[in-house]
């Protein structure tokens, strides 16, 4: 079982000794998995502990003026994380006092005091500490000093493309689901809990299932063809989404996911449900009243229904 902690200061949680991952690891890509899986092999040969060391919220997000998107929530990268087979997470909060920590002091008081590192991993580009002062030589130099040994990732490539974060939110964002999950090994999902709403879509004949992003940020928006899976089962059940600020009634100010299943009878409050996209019909728009938003719903179910292999005449019926 992986054991989460949160906080710089305290015990030491690897009395065994640990072997280390480093990194932000938003979306838990191809990349991500081969370097948690070289943890974990190297870890069982110097018989260890597997570790990982990550940030929350992600460190571009704290320091981005904007709405940062992003791949994952942080209960999906701690699952992927146990997944994995890390014994420890230690998920650390970034804020300002982390950002004004020195390069040198992460590395004795979060390395070496609270995980005994005996191998540290890295990403190639990785910066760390205070104005990102530290790097692979700075890891190297105090590794020769503190008993562990500095290690670099060999980078990721896939078709010929190196597998970031950065490309995956770029390749959803042009509605490329495909080459998005290729190179996250997985299809892309927002999961959430079902919770109330206003009911709008059922006087519209296309009741919705709703998950409040709160304070993530999706790296995409529209209107989509989708399977769904409840509970813990298989995203399978087929349906269509619209994930937005919903112009057309301007009763969200934060994004909001609705789905409608196909064919679905049932009571989704407060199940979790896991909405995979498939692709993208259209982009967002605002109609004038609900009689055009109702027509352009029918559209839009058709559509899902033959980009999912359904009889799109059921649309209609």
């Amino acid at each position: 079982m992986m054991r989460l902690s949160r906080d710089v200061a305290g015990p030491c949680l690897a009395p065994r000794g640990s072997v280390i991952a480093v990194g932000a690891f938003d979306g838990l890509h191809r990349g991500h998995q081969a370097l948690l899986a070289q943890v974990r092999e190297r870890a069982q040969a110097l018989g260890c502990s597997p570790a990982v060391v990550s940030f929350e919220p992600l460190p571009r997000a704290f320091f981005s003026p904007e709405p940062v998107p992003r791949l994952s929530s942080v209960r999906e990268k701690l699952r992927g994380f146990a997944a994995a087979n890390m014994e420890h997470t230690l998920l650390l909060r970034f804020n300002r006092a982390l950002t004004a920590m020195s390069a040198e002091a992460f590395v004795q008081r979060v390395l070496v005091e609270r995980l005994a590192a005996r191998e540290v991993w890295v990403g190639g580009d990785f910066r760390f500490g205070h104005k990102r002062g530290g790097d692979m030589a700075l890891l190297e130099r105090m590794g020769a000093q503190l008993g562990f040994t500095a290690c670099s990732m060999p980078m990721v490539q896939l078709d010929g493309t190196r597998v970031s974060a950065s490309r995956v939110r770029a390749l959803l964002a042009a509605g490329e689901f495909a080459g998005a999950e290729s190179l996250l090994g997985r299809p892309f999902v927002i999961e959430g809990k079902v919770e109330y709403g206003n009911q709008l879509g059922r006087t519209l004949g296309y009741p919705t299932a709703n998950i409040h992003l709160s304070q993530r940020v999706s790296p995409i928006q529209g209107i989509f063809a989708v399977r769904v899976g409840l509970g813990e089962g298989e995203c399978s059940w087929p349906g269509v989404a619209s994930l937005g600020i919903r112009p057309t009634v301007n009763e969200v100010a934060e994004p909001l996911l609705e789905v409608h299943l196909f064919d679905f009878e049932g009571d989704l409050y407060g199940q979790r449900m896991a909405v995979q996209f498939v692709a993208k019909l259209r982009d967002e728009q605002k109609f004038d009243g609900l009689e055009p938003l109702k027509a352009q719903m029918a559209l839009d179910s058709r559509q899902a229904r033959e980009l999912l292999g359904m009889n799109p005449r059921l649309a209609e019926a």
